[in-house]
């Protein structure tokens, strides 16, 4: 697997408590950032809104040009919420 390096800015604090998690688990500051960052991702895919959204293919700049145009003659009362739904999951 190809690897790419990154440039990270943190504060102070987070570095200092990243460093002393890294030392209590004998791990290097590069390891757990890479663990976290693997979660966070994880938990992130998990999300309804994302599970919804991330196949969804970007739209041309005719397409984003079309729908803004359909979205900008909108009047008050296309945009009137008439009624609402609650959908647990």
């Amino acid at each position: 697997m190809a690897t790419r390096a990154m440039s990270l800015e943190m504060d102070e604090s987070d570095v200092l408590e990243l460093e002393q998690v890294a030392s209590v688990f004998g791990m290097t500051v590069t390891d757990v950032i890479k663990e976290a960052v693997r979660e966070y991702v994880r938990k992130m895919k998990e999300v309804p809104f994302y599970r919804l959204t991330a196949s969804v293919q970007e739209a041309s700049a005719e397409e984003t040009a079309e729908i803004l145009g359909i979205i900008e003659r909108l009047s008050n009362d296309d945009l009137t919420i008439t009624s609402s739904e609650r959908i647990s999951v």
